[in-house]
């Protein structure tokens, strides 16, 4: 791929100019490219250049990492593993273990300066190695958090990745105090998926009487009047908490994404029809007035590049400008299909990275990084943001309380704020309504928003 060699020779002539830091290697693989940009460059913040040419690495005075099997001298040393070097994907032996009370894994020597290889852990997280192998999915057919290896060695609550680079960093100023590294910041982004817009209106007369008979039947008169009250405008559809969604943004100064739904009407995809009605066009537009906007690919829309398609120019049509921001329905991820449609159709950015039945981080890390595709053995452009908690997760799945649920979040967010990482949450527009089941949530949303916005 031409694009790529061009990325590539453009990002290495920069680094050319202001290296820091040399990373002899005996062999320069994508693999090994990649997740040195990420943790050195993206994370650390270091500019590098790889040497596979010992006698320039020999003589160079600059601070030097040594990834390979021997050292050469007193330079930081790392001992490297195979699977930055192997092709394909296979069964990898992972015995984790604990150093300095961090779980590590791919261990190499205690005498080393580090007694594993944090290039080839990393790399087997991000890249989502294990979600190629074999699995059992869940009833959605989603790989499930059960099975992986940070819930079954019981690190998902923590950003490995970003722990190991703040280790890395550490050891690397105290043996070279001349490195610069550039400074990174906590970002909290708030993102919100628009799976129903409204809870009574604009349903239309087939859905409206379909729900005014299902409420007879369940005697539910209360809902009936509330759906009478809205729809003669006495009342605020309970849905529609968009007005206080962005209060709080101004309040407390909020990066917030919102992720319509707008696929066909069916069994998990329920929204209105974006086509047919003006009102929630109007919704749409005055949200993209006030934060960024991305799609929602519905449920039925999994693996079907065509109706991803339509539901982005759906997208498209409403707020006049191009869609470059997504997140599956249902968190629908199938590694390297789904990323791989997305990239066929210009999205830049993926937040659907993260479990539906617990909270956590899913690839061990809270910094965004770009989609690696395993099967072709090459960097992309897609550019994933993983998300780490969810309301429903909170309610539906963990049954958490909602002061419960504050403690758990404020305990994540101090996890990625010692890394100076991204923390990023899911919420819906329907679950801050604070009605019903969902009574007292939006107290946590805001807790959760203030904790986290706080200096």
């Amino acid at each position: 791929m031409q694009w790529m060699k061009s990325l590539f020779l453009a990002h290495h002539s920069v680094i050319m100019k202001d290296t820091q830091l040399l990373v002899y290697s005996h062999k320069s693989t994508p693999r090994l490219q990649y997740i040195l940009n990420l943790l050195l460059n993206d994370i650390i913040g270091v500019n590098f250049k790889i040497v596979n040419n010992k006698s320039e690495y020999l003589s160079s005075t600059l601070p030097k990492i040594t990834y390979c099997e021997h050292a050469f001298g007193d330079e930081f040393f790392i001992y490297a593993s195979r699977l930055l070097f192997e092709k394909g994907i296979e069964d990898q032996e992972l015995n984790v273990f604990e150093w300095k009370n961090i779980p590590v894994f791919f261990g190499t020597h205690p005498k080393y300066d580090f007694p594993f290889d944090p290039f080839a852990a990393a790399f087997y997280l991000v890249s989502r190695y294990e979600e190629y192998l074999p699995h059992i999915k869940d009833e959605h057919l989603r790989f499930s958090p059960q099975q992986s290896l940070a819930y079954q060695k019981g690190f998902l609550s923590k950003p490995l990745v970003n722990i190991w680079c703040s280790e890395l960093k550490h050891q690397l100023k105290v043996k070279y105090p001349e490195l610069h590294f550039r400074e990174k910041h906590f970002k909290f982004i708030s993102t919100f998926d628009i799976d129903s817009a409204y809870a009574y209106q604009e349903k239309g007369i087939t859905r409206q009487f379909g729900a005014f008979a299902a409420a007879l039947l369940k005697l539910d008169f209360e809902k009936i009047i509330e759906r009478l009250k809205v729809l003669t405008r006495i009342q605020k559809d309970p849905y529609d908490t968009y007005d206080w969604q962005i209060e709080l943004k101004e309040k407390y100064n909020l990066k917030q994404i919102y992720f319509f739904l707008l696929g066909n009407y069916g069994e998990y995809d329920k929204n209105i029809s974006v086509e047919g009605s003006l009102k929630f066009q109007s919704l749409i537009k005055s949200i993209a007035d006030n934060a960024d906007v991305g799609i929602h690919p519905s449920y039925a829309s999994n693996g079907k590049k065509n109706q991803v398609q339509k539901e982005i120019k759906r997208l498209t049509k409403v707020v006049k400008r191009e869609i470059t921001k997504s997140r599956q329905h249902f968190l629908k991820v199938t590694f390297p299909d789904t990323y791989r449609i997305l990239l066929d159709l210009d999205v830049e950015e993926d937040y659907s990275l993260g479990y539906a039945s617990e909270i956590g981080f899913r690839a061990s890390i809270c910094s965004p990084f770009y989609f690696y595709d395993l099967d072709l053995d090459t960097p992309t452009q897609l550019r994933i943001i993983p998300f780490m908690l969810m309301d429903g997760t909170l309610k539906d799945y963990l049954r958490l309380s909602p002061e419960e649920s504050v403690i758990r979040a404020k305990k994540m967010i101090d996890e990625v704020k010692n890394v100076n990482g991204t923390f990023v949450t899911l919420w819906h527009n329907h679950t801050i309504n604070d009605k019903d089941e969902w009574k007292g949530w939006r107290n946590v949303y805001e807790e959760i928003a203030e904790y986290a916005s706080a200096k």
